[in-house]
């Protein structure tokens, strides 16, 4: 939570889940017992009525616990109802990017999976590595993917930052000195795509320079 007139601290905050009602026009708030601390720069992922938040960092003990929390949410007559659940196998992460990689049917129904990159274990130690993300009817499911062969400005770059440019694709950027920054795009390719190349997961990155104006 930031206020006007310390704009520059941050303080944690009660959670709030705002529920928008975009066809009527109208909001309301909710209160959940299970998410009790603040979850600063957390990874949300969604499929048909559950919410999956991952991550987070909780200023009061300067830490980015391994958290994972499944919201549900049911749309019933007269008001929704909602519930949370604290699940295992969460993991350590702060300000990291999703990109979707596609769906697929599985026998959890048809599953959404992403690749999620970026961001920051602690204060002072980035996320190199990957994690694929696949959500379907059994839940959610969090596996090791293969890291692009980071450059070394981006190893060795103490901040990074980038977003989603669509499925498979996403935008790294870190600043080098003096006034410019280095960009790169990482693209990961499915099986079978790209005409004749190895049909097997594999990424890619390319970078460009871009002085600030």
């Amino acid at each position: 939570e930031r206020t006007t007139e310390t704009w520059n601290s941050v303080v944690d905050c009660p959670p709030l889940v705002s529920l928008i009602d975009l066809e009527f026009g109208c909001c309301s708030a909710h209160i959940l017992p299970e998410l009790t601390d603040g979850q600063s720069f957390h990874l949300a992922l969604s499929r048909e009525d559950c919410v999956y938040i991952l991550g987070g960092h909780s200023l009061e003990s300067n830490s980015r616990p391994p958290r994972l929390f499944r919201l549900k949410v049911e749309l019933l007559l007269g008001s929704p109802l909602l519930s949370c659940t604290a699940l295992d196998s969460g993991i350590c992460l702060t300000s990291s990017i999703a990109t979707p990689i596609g769906t697929s049917a599985t026998s959890g129904g048809y599953a959404h999976e992403y690749i999620i990159l970026g961001g920051y274990r602690s204060e002072s130690e980035k996320r190199l590595e990957c994690s694929r993300v696949v959500l379907d009817d059994n839940g959610i499911r969090i596996e090791p993917e293969e890291p692009p062969p980071w450059t070394g400005e981006i190893s060795h770059s103490r901040t990074w930052f980038g977003g989603c440019l669509g499925p498979g694709r996403a935008l790294i950027g870190v600043p080098t000195p003096p006034d410019a920054h280095c960009f790169y795009q990482v693209t990961f390719r499915q099986e079978g795509e790209g005409e004749g190349e190895d049909p097997t997961q594999g990424c890619s990155q390319e970078s460009t320079e871009f002085e600030d104006s």
